[in-house]
């Protein structure tokens, strides 16, 4: 499950992450423990709660103290909102800033879109 290209705890987190957004994780779903975590991915239960630290930071699970580790009502909405940011800032803008430095103009790029969608409007 994990690989070289980063720290194991944002391996973790971006796991449960990929989990709430695809639905298999809902608003008030209990997470598996850090130790329940450690044991199952065979990794160190401090590496599991670093991940698990990162996600309460952000507000994407909270604990009930005594029950444990649960998704924030909000979670999804705010992984949403996140990940649509990160997606204009690391694909539309370069893709923007790129275009204008080869001459594109913005509606030839939307017309490609629009096709690609299946919305052949031009």
């Amino acid at each position: 499950m994990f690989d070289e290209r980063s720290p194991i705890y944002f391996q973790i987190a971006d796991a449960i992450k990929n989990d709430i957004l695809s639905g298999e994780l809902e608003a008030e779903d209990q997470v598996m423990s850090t130790n329940q975590y450690a044991a199952h991915f065979r990794i160190n239960p401090a590496t599991a709660a670093k991940g698990f630290q990162q996600l309460v930071d952000e507000g994407i699970i909270y604990k009930r103290r005594g029950v444990g580790m649960f998704v924030s009502p909000d979670a999804r909405a705010k992984l949403l909102e996140q990940r649509r940011q990160r997606f204009f800032a690391e694909v539309v803008e370069p893709m923007v800033a790129e275009a204008h430095v080869i001459g594109i103009p913005l509606e030839q790029i939307v017309d490609r879109i629009n096709a690609l969608n299946g919305k052949e409007d031009a």
